[in-house]
C-alpha cells in the first residue's frame, strides 16, 4: 500500500485512526486482509448497521459509495475516518479502473450503496466481476436489505420470490412488463417511487387481477408503514390520496395454481403414452399436473385399453 506522505518532504502524515465509535465509546478496527468488501448498510435506522460492517469500514483504505453526502452522515455518526469516492452509475466507467488499480496496490477498499446490500439496482456488480477476474478476493458482509425485510414482513409466500427492481416509468412498457411476470410462479417483490405508486399499482391490477400484496412504505424508519390487501384494494387507495411520500417496496402473491381439466390431463397422458410405457407416463403427468399417481395410473389404464395399447 502506498504511504500518504506531505508534498514538501519524506515524512509520512500521521496514520489515520482505524476504529470505530458506538455510544461515543471507540473500538479499534481489526486489520483487513486486502480485496474488494461488499458492505450493507442501515435503509433508514442506523442501529441496523452490523459491528463487522463497523469493523470493516473503519478498517478499509477507501469506501466507494454512491453519494458521498449520504454514506458520510453514517461514517460520521460512527466516527469513521475512511475516505470516501464517488462509485454510481454516471461515473462507472472512470472510477471503476481506480478502484481496480487500488486493489492491484494491495488496498482494502469496500462498497457501499447509499442504503442496504450493495448490488442490488446499482452498477457494482461490474465491479465486483473484473475484481474477481483481477483474482483479486471479493468478500460479503451482509446486512440490512429493503427487499428481504418487505418480503418477510409481507404475509405472503415465502418458499419463492422473484426480484424484478423497478418496472419501467412509462405506461406502455410497463403494461408489457407487468403481462411477463403474470405467468411467473413465485411472490413478486418490486421497487417504485411515491410519483409513480398509484399508477403502477393500477396497472399492476389490471394486469395481474386481484392478487393479495403488501407495500411497505418507509421500512425501519420513523414512518414506517405495511398496508396489505388485494391489488385493487391498494390501488384505490393510492388514487384516493395515501401518503406518497418515502421508498416503497411492493410485495405480491404469486399467481393461483390453476385446477387442470379432466380433458387436459388427458390429452397430457395420450402424449406421453405415444412415447412411453404407462409406468413412465404416469410419472410424467403426475408430476407436470399434481395430480395423485394413482388417479393418474388409473385414467392412464382406461385411456391404454381404449387405444388398445397396454404397455
Amino acid at each position: 500500500m502506498a504511504k500518504n506522505r506531505t508534498s514538501g518532504g519524506n515524512t509520512s502524515t500521521p496514520a489515520r485512526p482505524k476504529a470505530y465509535a458506538i455510544d461515543g465509546r471507540m473500538s479499534e478496527a481489526p486489520a483487513l486482509t486486502p480485496g474488494l468488501y461488499l458492505v450493507a448498510t442501515p435503509i433508514g435506522n442506523l442501529r441496523d448497521i452490523t459491528l463487522r460492517a463497523l469493523e470493516t469500514l473503519a478498517a478499509a483504505d477507501v469506501i466507494a459509495c454512491e453519494d458521498s453526502r449520504v454514506t458520510r452522515k453514517l461514517t460520521e455518526h460512527f466516527g469513521i475516518t475512511t475516505p470516501l469516492t464517488p462509485y454510481h452509475e454516471h461515473n462507472a466507467a472512470e472510477a471503476r479502473p481506480k478502484l481496480l488499480a487500488r486493489l492491484a496496490e494491495g488496498q482494502a477498499v469496500a462498497l457501499v450503496s447509499d442504503a442496504g446490500t450493495p448490488l442490488i439496482s446499482d452498477p457494482g456488480y461490474k465491479l465486483v466481476r473484473e475484481a474477481a477476474a483481477a483474482g483479486h478476493p471479493v468478500t460479503a458482509v451482509p446486512g440490512a436489505s429493503a427487499v428481504l425485510a418487505a418480503f418477510s414482513a409481507s404475509g405472503l409466500p415465502t418458499d419463492r420470490f422473484f426480484f424484478e427492481g423497478f418496472l419501467p416509468p412509462k405506461q406502455t412498457a410497463r403494461q408489457k412488463r407487468i403481462a411477463e411476470l403474470a405467468s411467473i410462479p413465485a411472490t413478486l417483490v418490486l421497487f417504485e417511487t411515491g410519483p409513480r405508486i398509484a399508477e403502477a399499482l393500477a396497472d399492476l391490477a389490471a394486469g395481474l387481477g386481484s392478487r393479495a400484496a403488501s407495500i411497505c412504505r418507509e421500512l425501519t424508519k420513523l414512518h414506517e408503514e405495511v398496508r396489505r390487501g388485494s391489488l385493487d384494494e391498494l390501488a384505490r387507495d393510492y388514487t384516493r390520496g395515501a401518503e406518497t411520500r418515502g421508498e416503497f417496496v411492493l410485495v405480491i402473491a404469486p399467481p393461483a395454481e390453476r385446477e387442470m381439466h379432466a380433458d387436459e390431463v388427458d390429452e397430457l397422458l395420450r402424449r406421453a403414452l405415444a412415447r412411453v410405457s404407462v409406468k413412465d407416463a404416469v410419472g410424467e403427468v403426475a408430476l407436470a399436473t399434481g395430480r395423485p399417481r394413482r388417479e393418474v395410473y388409473q385414467r392412464a389404464l382406461e385411456l391404454s385399453k381404449d387405444t388398445g395399447d397396454a404397455r
